[in-house]
């Protein structure tokens, strides 16, 4: 069979793959698991999304620092990754986007 051509059914289409670390069993291969497949790099990311959003709403507590929720994340949430089609490119850091949650998550309310 040949690669994709254009005449490819939406169901055949190359699909962004998202797979999951756990940040508290770093580098253990045996812990990571296959969230599943989405049809667009933005729906890949979204998800990826979803998964450090919902770590980081279910462990901030009131009056934490983003330094905290930060260490917290880093050492025991998810990390979701997402692998590209072949000639595609995806670019997402788990890490960059956890990070930046924490100071939202943790800034002082305005008075």
């Amino acid at each position: 069979m040949g690669g994709p051509s254009d005449s490819m059914t939406p169901q055949e289409a190359p699909l962004f793959q998202v797979f999951v670390d756990d940040n508290f069993h770093y580098m253990d291969a045996s812990e990571r698991y296959r969230l599943g497949a989405f049809p667009t790099c933005e729906a890949a990311i979204e998800a990826c999304r979803g998964i450090v959003d919902d770590y980081l709403g279910s462990t901030y507590k009131q009056g934490m620092t983003a330094a905290e929720l930060w260490q917290s994340y880093i050492s025991f949430g998810e990390d979701p990754f997402i692998v590209a089609p072949t000639g595609a490119t995806c670019a997402f850091s788990a890490w960059d986007y956890a990070r930046s949650r924490c100071q939202v998550l943790c800034a002082s309310p305005s008075t």
